[in-house]
């Protein structure tokens, strides 16, 4: 059970990457917005051209950045289960849910972004990283 409760994680490390290239063809590629490499002065970021990108573009580089925030608590929540070696089916239900819900969150935040349903994904994936936590932690006291 415990190298299941690795998967969950690994999906969203491919995701994260998997969002990087997408993020970056879009800046490069934006409909109208040529990038011309030549022009781009030296040492600017990615946010420095956000005034420059369509909105989802923007909203899409927004959303990678998220999914360096709050999922490094699910890295290693996901890290502290397998060591622990008791991980049950719940745990591995609860990580999926949160993969889920991160995805989800991605997807509507770089198309629609409405704030409501993007917080409503929001607030599913916490409250399951919340429950793996506690679950992990009622292990760990054991």
């Amino acid at each position: 059970m415990e190298g299941q409760i690795i998967a969950p994680a690994a999906v969203l490390v491919l995701w994260t990457l998997f969002l990087l290239v997408w993020m970056t063809g879009k800046r490069m590629n934006a409909p109208g917005e040529k990038v011309d490499m030549s022009k781009v002065p030296a040492g600017i970021r990615g946010s420095d051209m956000e005034a420059t990108l369509p909105k989802p573009t923007v909203w899409m580089a927004h959303n990678h950045t998220h999914l360096h925030e709050q999922p490094t608590l699910f890295y290693a929540i996901v890290a502290y289960a397998a060591i622990l070696g008791a991980v049950a089916q719940v745990d591995v239900m609860l990580a999926w849910l949160y993969v889920g819900a991160r995805i989800a969150h991605s997807l509507w935040q770089s198309f629609v972004n409405t704030i409501s349903i993007r917080f409503l994904l929001f607030l599913i994936g916490t409250f399951s990283l919340v429950g793996l936590a506690v679950r992990v932690l009622i292990v760990a006291c054991a």
